[in-house]
Formats: structure tokens, C-alpha cells, sequence
């Protein structure tokens, strides 16, 4: 067994499963607003805190999970994800209950994801989208359910695409892919329900 599949999870998996899935809600209940995710991992690279600890609170046996290849490349990292959630690893996204990107070079759009169905919007995927910084000053315009009037967000680094593809994953709704956004132990929710606008102002 690597080093990496060996990895510690979770010290104490109910309390901090629990705490953990308690800020992946906030995120989609308040979206653009920034939650901790505590207690961060120690997770192996290229994956980061939240981003692990999210996909152990939320992925089990019947959640397959698609990786980025950068991630993928990494020798034991999909192993270590299958000995801590239970949860297939799988090569198509279309079949992914959660896929991660590590990379945010890597965003090519929320296409190759499943998007659910009319009937049933829930069969979804969730995208983690690993990134540098979160803040609440920014180019993206934020409007929809849990948010009072507005709110802004800013990305670092800017990601090509991303303010569009939201946009349309908004016009899809319900159907349509949730996004969170990472980084390090902070994480931020977007989900289709969202209006996401970009100031070119601000930028």
C-alpha cells in the first residue's frame, strides 16, 4: 500500500464528515459567499484541503467520481480515494456524481458533465474547481435564490469561459451542473440556480 492510499482521513469521520457536509450546504444555500471547511486535511497532492475533505463527507459507493488528468496522473491518488469513500473512479464525466479539476487551465466547460434529466434534475454532477484565491471583490455578478440582492466574486486565476458557461448552465435549470469552488480549506458554491453575470468593468 502507498504512502498515499495509506493517507489519513477523517480523525473523527462522523464529526467531521458532518461538519464538512454542513459547509458544502451553506455554500449552495448562500452561493458566491465563502464557507470553511474544517478540519482541513492534510490531502495529497495535486487534491487540496477542502477539495478532500469534500469528497470524503459526500462521495460513497454509489458516487463515481471523475479526475482531471492531472490528478489522475498521480500515482495512488485514485486509489486513495477509493479506499476512503468507497467511490468508483471513472474515466467518462458524463458518468461522474462528482468530478474535481485541479487545474483551473483545465476548465473546458460543464459539457462533458452530466447534466440530469426534466424528470430527474438530481442526476447531476457536482464540480469541484480548484483555484488559487476566492473573494468578494470581483467581475462575477451574483444573483438568484440566498443572496438578498447581489453579490460579486472574484476568482484568481481568472478562469477563460467560465463566467459563459455559467451563464448558460443558468438557462438550463433545473437541469445543469453545481459548481464549488476551492481553495485551500475555503470553499464557495454555485449552483445552476445561480445568475452568474460578468462586469468587464471590473476586470
Amino acid at each position: 500500500m502507498t504512502a498515499i492510499v495509506s493517507a489519513a482521513g477523517f480523525e473523527n469521520p462522523v464529526h467531521e464528515a458532518q461538519a464538512t457536509f454542513r459547509a458544502a450546504m451553506r455554500a449552495f444555500a448562500e452561493p458566491g459567499l465563502a464557507q470553511m471547511v474544517e478540519p482541513a486535511l492534510l490531502a495529497p497532492a495535486p487534491l487540496q484541503p477542502a477539495t478532500a475533505a469534500l469528497l470524503l463527507a459526500l462521495a460513497d459507493f454509489e458516487t463515481p467520481i471523475w479526475l482531471d488528468p492531472a490528478a489522475l496522473a498521480v500515482e495512488g491518488l485514485a486509489d486513495f480515494l477509493r479506499f476512503q469513500t468507497g467511490a468508483p473512479i471513472v474515466a467518462d464525466a458524463g458518468r461522474a456524481a462528482f468530478g474535481v479539476i485541479t487545474e483551473p487551465a483545465a476548465f473546458t466547460g460543464f459539457a462533458a458533465f452530466a447534466q440530469g434529466t426534466l424528470d430527474y434534475p438530481d442526476r447531476s454532477t457536482t464540480l469541484i474547481l480548484q483555484v488559487e484565491t476566492l473573494s468578494a471583490e470581483g467581475p462575477l455578478e451574483l444573483v438568484g435564490p440566498g443572496i438578498a440582492s447581489r453579490r460579486r466574486l472574484g476568482i484568481r486565476p481568472e478562469i477563460p469561459g467560465l463566467a459563459s458557461a455559467l451563464s448558460a448552465n443558468h438557462g438550463m435549470f433545473p437541469r445543469g451542473v453545481d459548481l464549488l469552488l476551492v481553495a485551500g480549506d475555503t470553499v464557495v458554491g454555485l449552483p445552476r440556480s445561480t445568475r452568474v453575470t460578468e462586469d468587464a468593468a471590473c476586470m
